[in-house]
């Protein structure tokens, strides 16, 4: 790995605002609204999976992708060891550890009893700086561990 030479204030403000998109990504996934996840993204930004050949490029198929998941599906992402690596001044990569807790069936107000994680892996993502703010240009997922989307069964949260 490779680190570009900057002042250290500057490097430090760099991986700051890439780690931010980080976690401002899952934030959006799991709190807010999954559409304006392209918004973290270059125009020409890219996602992808390639355990199953899925990959979405640009900001409109990126809004469609994220906006599409189901209305009932409950997730939590749990992000960890992110490292970001600055490989120039407008140019940058990182990889974070993840696990993901998720549900379909999930109803406003419903304590969901606990389960394993449905994903366990990393990302690896790259990132430019484009006028002035640094944006996911790539983010592939690495998935050695995962399974289908759990589902809650009805009356579920009584028996908690």
């Amino acid at each position: 790995m490779t680190s570009y030479e900057l002042d250290p204030v500057e490097r430090l403000l760099a991986e700051r605002a890439c780690k931010r998109v980080i976690l401002e990504l899952v934030r959006r996934l799991d709190l807010g609204e999954p559409s304006t996840v392209s918004e973290l993204f270059t125009p020409d930004g890219v996602w992808e999976w390639p355990y199953d050949g899925r990959r979405i490029e640009g900001r409109e198929a990126l809004r469609a992708y994220f906006g599409g998941r189901p209305a009932d599906r409950l997730s939590r992402r749990m992000c960890t060891n992110i490292l970001v690596t600055l490989d120039s001044p407008r140019t940058a990569s990182a990889t974070t550890y993840f696990a993901t807790y998720r549900v379909d069936g999930y109803t406003d107000g419903t304590l969901v009893p606990p389960r394993l994680p449905a994903n366990i892996g990393h990302y690896e993502d790259t990132f430019r700086k484009v006028e002035g703010a640094w944006l996911l240009a790539t983010r592939t997922l690495v998935l050695p561990f995962g399974g289908p989307t759990g589902r809650v069964e009805a009356g579920a949260a009584d028996r908690f």
